[in-house]
């Protein structure tokens, strides 16, 4: 009996190794070349040419125009970026609790365009589409959550940081060690999901989870078998919850709406546990980064549901899905 647990154990541990390389070598053939040209835009100063761009549509959301390099650097880099940039222009800006609330959703709602919406595209999606999404649905949730703290007079106590991010190596060396670090990580977080998937799937806490979210789920367009995956990356991050689903979309496992759906979910409100305490630690609120956002992305979602439904399949084809090249570029 023992060895026959011990075997079935060892079979499904092999089994998850095999798809989390698998799905690990779809996701680094996105990350990795993106990443380059990402440094590479770094390095020729286009990042700092957005944040110009992106200065002007600060006033929109009640912002000094500095904190548009804050969240140009965001969009293009990741959070962790954003943060050291925040860390080094916030002193002189003077914000209050609201304002950096306010910077703080945008910055998690939209982040890492570039990577985030590749993945998004293997999976099916237009890259377009998702990161015109996130983008302006980033800057619609921080206007409407500017105005609300404007009109309430909520927040306006002047702002906190309770931790700065130390400054980043800006050696290429630096940049080679962290990105290796990270597609490290990505790989060790993606086998024990898979493990842990599993055990959901034969413990039964999968179907129950589902049930009980059902339908909230059904009324956002997001089918059974997407669930799981959309939990997974509402809590930890698209990155894995993305990778998940490219690999049950390419396995013919979820319909075309089900991951457009999914990961308007996810883009708009993922990893809920950390990068929420990283903006907690820069002074946003949490009626902001957690509670305005999650009900922001319920909405966009609803709506987005709404809309695929009623388009033509020619418009949607054009505008929201991936062309079968891109999707099967991945495979």
């Amino acid at each position: 009996m023992r060895e026959s647990l011990v075997s079935a154990l060892c079979r499904l541990l092999l089994d998850c190794l095999r798809q989390a390389v698998k799905t690990s070598l779809t996701l680094f053939r996105v990350i990795v070349p993106i990443a380059i040209g990402v440094r590479l835009l770094e390095l020729v100063g286009a990042v700092e040419l957005l944040g110009d761009l992106l200065a002007p549509v600060m006033t929109l959301v009640d912002l000094p125009g500095s904190m548009g390099l804050v969240w140009a650097t965001t969009l293009v880099t990741n959070i962790y970026g954003g943060m050291v940039v925040f860390a080094g222009v916030a002193p002189a800006a003077g914000l209050s609790v609201a304002q950096v609330t306010v910077l703080a959703t945008m910055m998690l709602i939209a982040h890492a365009i570039p990577v985030e919406a590749s993945i998004a595209r293997r999976a099916g999606t237009s890259f377009r589409a998702m990161a015109l999404l996130r983008v302006f649905g980033a800057l619609l949730a921080g206007i409407l959550l500017s105005q609300f703290y404007s009109l309430t007079g909520s927040l306006q106590q002047a702002n906190r940081a309770l931790w700065s991010p130390p400054p980043r190596d800006p050696s290429w060396l630096g940049w080679l060690l962290g990105e290796t670090q990270n597609l490290v990580s990505i790989f060790l977080i993606i086998f024990c999901l898979l493990v842990l998937m599993r055990i959901f799937d034969k413990s039964g806490l999968s179907r129950l989870l589902t049930r009980l979210l059902q339908p909230v789920l059904t009324l956002l367009g997001i089918s059974e078998r997407a669930a799981p995956l959309a939990i997974i990356g509402m809590t930890l991050g698209l990155t894995y919850g993305g990778g998940l689903i490219i690999q049950e979309a390419q396995a013919g496992q979820l319909s075309r709406s089900d991951v457009f759906n999914a990961l308007t979910l996810l883009g708009i409100c993922h990893s809920f546990i950390e990068d929420t305490l990283l903006m907690v630690v820069i002074g946003g609120h949490l009626s902001g980064t957690l509670l305005w956002r999650t009900l922001f992305a319920l909405l966009v979602t609803w709506l987005v549901a709404q809309l695929l439904r009623r388009l033509p399949s020619r418009l949607l084809d054009r505008w929201f899905f991936a062309r079968q090249q891109d999707r099967g570029s991945a495979r």
